[in-house]
């Protein structure tokens, strides 16, 4: 099943970042995708600003990992660098540390992601709407999208 979401504007984006965060789960998995500027930064400070993140929410492009404290621990992730080579990085590592990952990029490192995660594709769909393509993978997944969407 794929859900389709349009957002008009960076505040859309936010208000469907927040919808998926009120039925948050620890070790949640998020995989986003989408050219440069669509909104997958937009959408994790969205995310983080519900769950309670006190800190500015920017984007790890040189840190590749950045943790966040809010009622779960939010670790954000730009895996665009990696190139595909996960060599020395603990990424699968945060997957079971009870909190909620949010990876931008995800496709480049999609041979270790856990089969069950919820995969959203941004499309640039004019110059301030998206099309956000929801993907759930697995019955935790499902039952979120069923609940928010």
């Amino acid at each position: 099943m794929e859900y389709k979401i349009t957002a008009r504007g960076e505040l859309e984006t936010i208000e469907f970042a927040q919808n998926l965060e009120s039925e948050k789960f620890p070790n949640m998995i998020i995989c986003l995708n989408g050219e440069l500027g669509s909104g997958k930064t937009v959408f994790a400070k969205g995310f983080g600003n519900a769950l309670g993140v006190k800190e500015s929410i920017t984007s790890p492009t040189f840190n590749i990992i950045k943790e966040y404290e809010g009622e779960l621990p939010l670790y954000h992730m730009d895996v665009y660098r990696l190139d595909g080579k996960t060599d020395g990085t603990p990424i699968e590592d945060y997957f079971t540390k009870g909190g909620v990952v949010i990876i931008e990029w995800a496709d480049m490192i999609k041979d270790i992601l856990p089969p069950e995660r919820l995969d959203i594709k941004f499309k640039v769909a004019g110059e301030n709407s998206r099309v956000l393509v929801v993907t759930p993978r697995g019955k935790k997944y499902e039952e979120l999208c069923e609940a928010v969407l």
